[in-house]
């Protein structure tokens, strides 16, 4: 695992946009695993500008998301299907067939999607203050893969912001990809900013590997990429 401690959010955005540069240089046709939520916003916007600037085509790129909410169209403003529109696809050369963010509730649906899913080059990840991963939660298997789950009300809380601060706007299951899933990527990218993001950083670098945080997982990938603010860093020891 090779941490990365910057400055701020921004410096975070650049670096993490290196570790992606990188690999669609190294790649004919690279198949990117795509988070939502704030984390990856820098970094998108930072693709969108480095696509418009002429310096990579996503016309030979297939993308996977790591997951989406239960219950809520895709035209939805607060799906996760319409988040990656507005913050990348709708932006670059990308063919909306290459384009891939699950959908359903049922786990028929989550196998398909599953099923799907081949040759990872580069999968990012946010974390939650929980520690989870995608919707992987606190409790999830390490061998888990996409499935329906019930969400825990720290994410709920966490995600009413989106929801006009009420939980019970808030979808109470997502479809999301599993541990197991996320570590057949190649190389993951795991970003994280801010000191809310503190305890379940130092639990993933320099806790024991354990389900009651599934981004310890992660210390049993072969290339993990993990960019911090500081913020973030500010409960590491080593």
């Amino acid at each position: 695992m090779k941490v990365f401690i910057e400055k701020d959010y921004d410096a975070l955005s650049d670096k993490a946009f290196e570790v992606m540069k990188e690999v669609l240089d190294e790649n004919d046709h690279p198949v990117l695993g795509l988070a939502t939520g704030s984390s990856p916003e820098g970094l998108y916007a930072r693709m969108v500008e480095d696509y418009k600037e002429g310096n990579h085509s996503y016309k030979d790129v297939v993308t996977f998301n790591l997951d989406e909410y239960v219950g809520i169209d895709r035209n939805d403003p607060q799906s996760y299907y319409t988040f990656m529109n507005d913050h990348l696809f709708k932006h670059i050369d990308i063919d909306p067939a290459n384009t891939h963010v699950p959908y359903g509730s049922t786990d028929e649906a989550a196998k398909e999607y599953d099923d799907q899913i081949k040759s990872v080059s580069i999968q990012l990840l946010g974390i939650g203050r929980n520690g989870h991963i995608g919707f992987s939660e606190p409790g999830t298997p390490f061998d888990e893969r996409t499935h329906i789950v019930d969400l825990t009300d720290s994410t709920i809380e966490a995600n009413k912001r989106f929801f006009d601060n009420d939980v019970n706007k808030v979808p109470k299951q997502a479809i999301s990809q599993g541990i197991a899933t996320i570590m057949d990527a190649d190389k993951i990218l795991l970003i994280a900013s801010g000191a809310d993001k503190a305890d379940a950083v130092k639990a993933m670098i320099e806790g024991e590997p354990t389900i009651e945080c599934p981004a310890s997982a992660l210390q049993n990938h072969k290339d993990v990429v993990v960019v911090l603010d500081e913020a973030a860093a500010s409960k590491l020891t080593r």
